[in-house]
């Protein structure tokens, strides 16, 4: 089951039992559906979810060299428990985009953020990480990447990623993943 800020597109907007809303109010949440931007990319890696996600919830300046959007001036640590953390990142890409961002690793093969402010992405926008331990020892990772532009800056960057989006994160992801696997490469322990 997915988060409960994801709208299930089989079922209706309104809820069951209540008056169907007025065709204006209904063509306005079609369109607000239309211009949500929703980007699914799965890749393997080496790393085992352990390692991916002690790489994800390290929110230590030189995080940018794992998550090459996460630049070290816009890194902020609001809070942080034992399976979640409160914190803003972002990069001066399209003019500086930011996001505060509620990391929820409760189950660690299944994590969820979920942008609460953002000076580009409204609600329903956040980043979902699968990880599904494979046979021969790797691991895949489902990306799911929602963006919900709030202003002209987040709807231009979400039409770009309608069409340039799965090239463009697959590309990064995997530079990503590739980081990941050499740092715990580093960081094994010698036998």
């Amino acid at each position: 089951m997915g988060p409960s800020h994801v709208h299930d597109v089989t079922r209706p907007l309104w809820r069951i039992g209540r008056e169907r809303p007025n065709p204006a109010a209904a063509a306005s949440s079609a369109l607000t559906v239309v211009l949500m931007t929703t980007i699914t990319v799965t890749e393997r890696t080496t790393a085992t979810p352990a390692q991916f996600l002690d790489a994800l919830i390290d929110f230590r300046p030189d995080r940018s060299k794992i998550w090459t959007n996460s630049k070290p001036e816009f890194l902020v640590v609001h809070d942080r428990g034992d399976t979640w953390a409160d914190f803003t990142e972002g990069s001066k890409a399209g003019g500086a985009v930011w996001e505060r961002l509620r990391y929820d690793w409760s189950n660690p093969t299944d994590i969820v953020l979920t942008t609460t402010d953002s000076n580009t992405w409204g609600p329903g926008s956040g980043h979902r990480y699968t990880l599904t331990p494979t046979p021969d020892g790797a691991t895949s990772v489902r990306t799911v990447i929602v963006r919900n532009g709030i202003n002209f800056k987040g709807r231009l960057i979400g039409a770009l990623l309608v069409v340039l989006g799965t090239t463009f994160i697959r590309k990064n992801f995997r530079a990503t993943l590739r980081a990941i696997e050499a740092r715990s490469a580093t960081s094994a322990p010698s036998s």
